[in-house]
């Protein structure tokens, strides 16, 4: 059998062909097999935990666009946590905590920030945002490294008593 250059580039470009064929059916084998691991669906969560010295109770409230979450009060070693989904829109949620000795007018310290951010072009799924109030602040972390100092408490309390509750002196 006689082979011609034309049937030699004939046989490269079938041989080259098969291979992006095989290629491509590799790629979305291991694609799917990556995706069906993922954690698609699954819902992102603020996580807040009391750290502070005893007796000391933490007062969170936090609202987002969509969401108001009311007053939460955590005593010491106490957790509390919210989920939720991503918006297509941008997902924000601003908290307020603060410490004090638990009556509802009886917080010394306080720090205002935003406890998530997400959403928009690039979609969430699973994310844990960590934060631990401590004597000194606010501490963060993903839950994968060591919680870091983000904020510092700021003297007073942003919610001012009405007039009956504050003390005549």
């Amino acid at each position: 059998m006689y082979i011609t250059s034309k049937t030699k580039e004939q046989i490269n470009l079938k041989k080259k062909f098969t291979m992006n064929c095989f290629s491509c059916f590799l790629l979305v084998i291991v694609l799917c097999a990556g995706l069906s691991n993922a954690k698609f669906n699954e819902k992102n969560s603020v996580i807040f935990k009391n750290a502070l010295g005893p007796k000391k109770v933490l007062r969170i409230s936090c609202t987002s666009d969509n969401d108001e979450i009311g007053y939460i009060f955590l005593k010491r070693g106490q957790i509390y946590q919210f989920s939720f989904h991503d918006s297509v829109f941008k997902t924000k949620f601003d908290c307020e905590l603060s410490k004090g000795s638990g009556g509802f007018y009886d917080y010394n310290f306080y720090a205002k920030f935003r406890a998530y951010t997400g959403g928009g072009l690039i979609v969430h799924y699973g994310k844990k945002n960590f934060w631990e109030a401590r004597e000194d602040g606010i501490y963060f972390t993903h839950g994968k490294e060591i919680p870091k100092l983000e904020y510092k408490w700021i003297p007073g309390d942003p919610i001012d008593p009405p007039m009956e509750a504050k003390s005549p002196l």
